[in-house]
C-alpha cells in the first residue's frame, strides 16, 4: 500500500479567515486537508452543478456545514460578501473540486468558469497544490514505496491581488515544491537505465532503420555494461565525446558511457567547425566514440588524431566473451547488486550526467550540464503526461546532440521500455515514413521543418498508425498544422523546452477521453505550446524593467523547477545571468490563458527594440508570408532581422530567398500589403536583402547569427 500523505508548510496559513483552494481533491485528500485545519471552523464550498464523488458527497453531508455557489452567477462580488461571513473569527472556506477529466498529473481540476467566480468572491485565497507520486511514477519505480500524496500550503493571495493569472501561478509553484520532494529526482540516472533495461528487456526493443536489425533492450544492456570496462580502460576523463547518429551504436556507446561512470558529450557534427572546435575544448574530452563509416561521411567535422578515436565497429567484436557473459549475469543478478558491483550509483542526484550544447544560433555554443536530477524530473514529467500504453513505440530520428534527441528518445524509451525504430536522419522523410507504416510507430517527435518533407514526398497511408505527433525547436505555423491534419488525419501538436530545461516545459495533447458525470477540461489549444508539464512553475517579468508582472500578461518567461540545469559550464557570469534563485530566464516573450496555456510571442534575440517599442520578428513574418502568398508547407524562404540604425535603435531588414521578381518589389509596396493587415508601420522592413538562402540550423531553427550576419554585410 502508498504511504500516507505527507503536508509541507502548513506555517503559510494565515490566522485569519481564509477561502482555501485545492488544485484537486479526492475522499483522502479532503480527509488530510480536514484534519490539517481541524482547529478552525470549516465550511465546505461547493459549486452547484458539479459532480463529486459518492464517498466526499456523504462525507459532506454529515458535517452539515457547507455553501453552494454557480458558475451562472451573475453578481459574484454580491455572493462573495454574503461568503465573507464564513471568514469571521479565522473561519475558512475550503473550496471542493468536482470530478474532471484531466490529462496525467494536472495540477488544477478547476474548470476556468468556475475558477472565474471563485475569483470574484473578493475573498483572500490560500492555494493548495495536491500532487500524487504514483501518477508520475517511472515504470521502475515501486509505487508502494510513495507517499499518497504531497500536499503542498501555497503563498496566501490577498484578496485585491486575486485573480485566476495569481491562482494559476501560486497553485503551480506550489505544485513545484511538492514535485520537487519526488525521491526519485536523488537518484542515479544510470541505474534508472539499468533498472528499465532490465524490467524491459524481454520486451522492449530498438529497430535500426538504417540497416533493418533489431535488438532487444536485454541485448543493448549486456553490450553496453561490456562497453563500458572498455571505455573504463581508454580514459580517466570525466567526459567522453560521442559523434554517432541516432541508432543501436549510438544509444550503446551513451549507455556505455553512463555505466562507465563517466559524461557523455553528443557532439553537433552539422555545426561550423569553429563552433565544433568550441565545444571540444570547453568539454575537455580526449576520446571521440564514432564509427568508421560516419568518420568518412562527415569529413568537416574536425576529427581529432586516430589515436583517440573509438571506432565501436572495431570494439564490439572484441567484446563478444564479455558480452555474452553480462547477458548471464544482467538475467542471473538483481540491478541492486549489478549497480553495487559497477558502483553505479556513485554519481547520481544533482551531479552531472549528460553534457550537451546550445545550437550556437545567437552565438557560441554553451555548454549546459545537465544533472541526473535533471534528466529523471523530464523524464518523469514528459512521460507521466504522456502516458503511453505498453509496447508503444516511437521514431527516433532527431540528432542525439539535440537535446529531444537526448531526453526523449534515448533515455526515455530505455526506462519506460518503449520500443525505438531509429533513423540517422529526421530529413528523409520518405524513409521515415516506409519505417513508420512497417514498424507501426504510435508516436512521432518532429520539427515544422521536418513535417514539412512529410507533407510533400508522404503517402497519407503511410502514416495511419501514428496516435501522436508532437512538434518543436520552433513556432508551429497553423496552417501547416492543419494541412498536415488534413492530409494524415492527425492534428500534430505542438510542445516547446530549451537545452537547459531538458528539454521539455510544455505540450499539447490530445483532450482526455470523456467519462460520464464529469467535467472535461482542455490539453490541447491551437496557437499554444500547451500546459505546462507537472513539477513546472512560472513567472513573468518585464523584459525592460524586470517588474514583476502576473502571468497573462506579455513578458519574459522564467521558469523553475527539478528540470532546470544548474548553469553553464565554465561561464559563471552567462549563468548568472539567467539563473536567479533557481529560476530561469528563458528569454522567450509570452503569457499564460486562463486555461493554463503558454503562448509564445517570441525569442527575445528575436525583437527589435524601435522608438522604444518591442517589435516581434515572427509576426512580422507571418505577416509578409500571408502578403507575398507563401505557402507555409515549403521550406523557409523570407527572414526578419534587426540592425543598429543611428536614428531608431534598430531597423527591420527582410532577407529574402525567393527567386521571382518578387525581390525586385519595391519596400512600399510591401509596406502598403503589411498596413493593409495592421502591421504598424514602424514594423515594416526598411531593406529587403537578397540571400541564396534562409540560413537554419540541423534542429530546423532559424540560424539567427548567420541571418544578422548576412544582413550587416550587405548593408
Amino acid at each position: 500500500m502508498p504511504l500516507i500523505a505527507t503536508t509541507l508548510h502548513e506555517e503559510r496559513i494565515p490566522a485569519h479567515g481564509v477561502l482555501v483552494v485545492p488544485g484537486r481533491l479526492d475522499f483522502d485528500q479532503l480527509l488530510e486537508i480536514e484534519s490539517v485545519f481541524s482547529k478552525r471552523r470549516i465550511t465546505w464550498l461547493i459549486e452547484e452543478s458539479a459532480h463529486q464523488d459518492p464517498a466526499i458527497r456523504t462525507h459532506l453531508e454529515k458535517s452539515n456545514s457547507g455553501a453552494m455557489f454557480s458558475i451562472t452567477d451573475a453578481a459574484p462580488e454580491a455572493a462573495g460578501k454574503e461568503l465573507k461571513t464564513y471568514l469571521d473569527n479565522g473561519g475558512v472556506l475550503i473550496h471542493v473540486p468536482g470530478t474532471a477529466n484531466t490529462r496525467n498529473a494536472t495540477p488544477c481540476h478547476i474548470p476556468s468558469a468556475e475558477l472565474r467566480v471563485l475569483c470574484s468572491f473578493g475573498l483572500p485565497i490560500l492555494p493548495i497544490a495536491i500532487d500524487c507520486p504514483h501518477e508520475s511514477a517511472l515504470s521502475i519505480e515501486n509505487t508502494n514505496g510513495l507517499p499518497s500524496a504531497v500536499i503542498v500550503i501555497g503563498e496566501e493571495i490577498p484578496a485585491a491581488s486575486v485573480s485566476i493569472a495569481s491562482y494559476r501561478q501560486a497553485l503551480l509553484a506550489a505544485h513545484e515544491e511538492a514535485f520537487s520532494q519526488h525521491s526519485l529526482l536523488d537518484q542515479s540516472l544510470a541505474m534508472a537505465l539499468l533498472e528499465g533495461l532490465k524490467k524491459h528487456g524481454k520486451d522492449g526493443r530498438i529497430i535500426d532503420g538504417a540497416d533493418d536489425s533489431e535488438l532487444g533492450y536485454d541485448k543493448i544492456l549486456a553490450a553496453a555494461l561490456a562497453f563500458s570496462r572498455f571505455i573504463r580502460e581508454e580514459t580517466d576523463q570525466l567526459r567522453v565525446a560521442i559523434v554517432l547518429p541516432p541508432g543501436k551504436a549510438g544509444l550503446i556507446a551513451n549507455l556505455a558511457v553512463i555505466f562507465a561512470g563517466k559524461i557523455p558529450v553528443n557532439f553537433n557534427f552539422t555545426a561550423g567547425p569553429d563552433a565544433v572546435r568550441s565545444a571540444i575544448r570547453q568539454s575537455g574530452v580526449d576520446r571521440f566514440i564514432t564509427a568508421d563509416p560516419f568518420v568518412r561521411r562527415v569529413p568537416s567535422f574536425p576529427w581529432p588524431p586516430n589515436r583517440d578515436l573509438i571506432f565501436i565497429e572495431r570494439a564490439m567484436p572484441s567484446l563478444k566473451k564479455k558480452i555474452i557473459l553480462w547477458a548471464v549475469i544482467s538475467k542471473i543478478l538483481p540491478a541492486s547488486l549489478i549497480g553495487k558491483f559497477l558502483k553505479l550509483n556513485t554519481r547520481r542526484g544533482n551531479d552531472e550526467a549528460v553534457l550537451l550544447f546550445t545550437s550556437g544560433s545567437s552565438g557560441e555554443p554553451k555548454g549546459v550540464a545537465l544533472s541526473h536530477r535533471n534528466v529523471l524530473a523530464n523524464v518523469s514529467q514528459f512521460g507521466s503526461r504522456l502516458d503511453l500504453p505498453g509496447h508503444s513505440s516511437m521514431l527516433g530520428c532527431l540528432p542525439l546532440f539535440h537535446s529531444f534527441g537526448s531526453t526523449v528518445t534515448l533515455w526515455f524509451p530505455v526506462i519506460q521500455g518503449v520500443n525505438l525504430v531509429t533513423y540517422p536522419s529526421p530529413l528523409e522523410t520518405k524513409r521515415l515514413a516506409e519505417l513508420i507504416a512497417i514498424h507501426q510507430v504510435d508516436v512521432l517527435l518532429s520539427t515544422p521543418t521536418f513535417m514539412r518533407g512529410f507533407m510533400k514526398r508522404v503517402d497519407s497511408a503511410q502514416l495511419a498508425s501514428l496516435k501522436l505527433v508532437v512538434t518543436g525547436a520552433e513556432k508551429l505555423p497553423q496552417s501547416l498544422a492543419e494541412a498536415f491534419r488534413e492530409k494524415f488525419g492527425i492534428a500534430p501538436q505542438e510542445g516547446y523546452g530549451l537545452t537547459e530545461t531538458s528539454p521539455a516545459t510544455n505540450v499539447n495533447l490530445p483532450d482526455p477521453a470523456d467519462h460520464a458525470n464529469a467535467i472535461t477540461l482542455p490539453s490541447s489549444r491551437n496557437g499554444t505550446v500547451g500546459q505546462l508539464l507537472p513539477g513546472i512553475a512560472i513567472r513573468i517579468t518585464d523584459p525592460t524593467t524586470d517588474e514583476h508582472l502576473t502571468i497573462d500578461q506579455q513578458g519574459m518567461i522564467w521558469l523553475k523547477g527539478a528540470n532546470i540545469f544548474q548553469g553553464y559550464l565554465g561561464k559563471p557570469e552567462k549563468s548568472a545571468e539567467v539563473l536567479v534563485d533557481g529560476w530561469f530566464k528563458t528569454g522567450d516573450v509570452g503569457r499564460v490563458d486562463d486555461e493554463g496555456f503558454l503562448h509564445i510571442e517570441g525569442r527575445i534575440s528575436r525583437f527589435s527594440k524601435i522608438g522604444g517599442e518591442m517589435v516581434p520578428h515572427e509576426t512580422i513574418e507571418s505577416a509578409i508570408n500571408k502578403a507575398l502568398g507563401l505557402d507555409a508547407e515549403s521550406e523557409r524562404r523570407i527572414a526578419v532581422v534587426g540592425v543598429p540604425d543611428p536614428q531608431k535603435g534598430e531597423a527591420i531588414v527582410l532577407l529574402s530567398a525567393l527567386e521571382n521578381a518578387t525581390i525586385e518589389r519595391d519596400c512600399i509596396d510591401l509596406r502598403y500589403k503589411l498596413l493593409e493587415q495592421g502591421i504598424p508601420s514602424l514594423w515594416c522592413p526598411k531593406t529587403i536583402i537578397a540571400v541564396p538562402e534562409i540560413p537554419v540550423l540541423a534542429s530546423g531553427k532559424l540560424d539567427i547569427k548567420r541571418c544578422e550576419t548576412l544582413a550587416k554585410s550587405a548593408r
